[in-house]
Parts: C-alpha cells; structure tokens; sequence
C-alpha cells in the first residue's frame, strides 16, 4: 500500500476536525473534533513507520509506541474535559460556547457597574457628612 492514501485519509479527518472545532457552538462537539484530529495524528504516526521500518534494518515502531501514548493522554484529556463541560453545565444550564462566553464577558461587566455605583454611593455619603 502506498503512504498516500493514509495520508490523505488523515488530512481528511483532520481538515473535518479543524472544521468542527472552528464551527461547532456545542462544548461536547468540540471535544469530539478535537479527537478526530488527534486520530488524524495516530493515523499519520503509523502510516511513516510502517512505511520507514520497510526501508529500516532495525524496526524499532516508534511511531506505533508514539500513537498508544496519544491515545492514553487523549483519553485522560477527553474525560477531564467531559468533566468540565458536565460541571459547567449543571452550573449555567448551556454547553453553547458563545452564551458561556457572553456570561463571563457580562459578570465582568456587572462587577465593574456594581463598583462604579458604590464608589458613587461612597462618595455621596462622604458628601453628606461633611
């Protein structure tokens, strides 16, 4: 088998992934693009050492060693990730990214409102006492 076909198989998937990441308002879909990127990465390791252990004397599968350590931290990451995107939506009541965002942005904005007008009633009282 020739290296392109893996190889377009995994620019495939991860320009899909790229895609879903860059697109997808859902927290949880995000985190699914991103795996498919990562499988997109495995797929590329294995493709090259297939294809250099061929033209190697020693066959060490560096890349297959390589793609079982990815696939273990993908794991810790997606269920670390899950977990957040569960916390997150158990607070606020959405996983849309951009009404998360939007909150956070407006907290901010309430907070800096909410101390304008004490520094103001702050004042009037200093101005009323004197």
């Amino acid at each position: 088998m020739h290296l392109a076909y893996p190889a377009v198989l995994s620019v495939l998937l991860f320009c899909t992934g790229l895609y879903g990441v860059l697109a997808r308002r859902n927290a949880i879909l995000v985190l699914m693009s991103v795996e498919l990127m990562l499988n997109a990465v495995n797929l590329n390791l294995v493709a090259f050492d297939v294809w250099l252990s061929r033209t190697a004397e020693e066959t060490l599968h560096s890349g297959q060693a390589l793609t079982l350590f990815t696939i273990a931290i993908a794991a810790a990451e997606i269920g670390i990730g899950l977990a957040i995107v569960l916390a997150v939506y158990r607070n606020r009541g959405t996983s849309d990214i951009d009404k998360l965002r939007d909150t956070a942005e407006g907290h901010e904005a309430d907070a800096s409102a909410g101390d304008a007008a004490a520094a103001e009633s702050a004042a009037e009282k200093a101005e009323a006492t004197a």
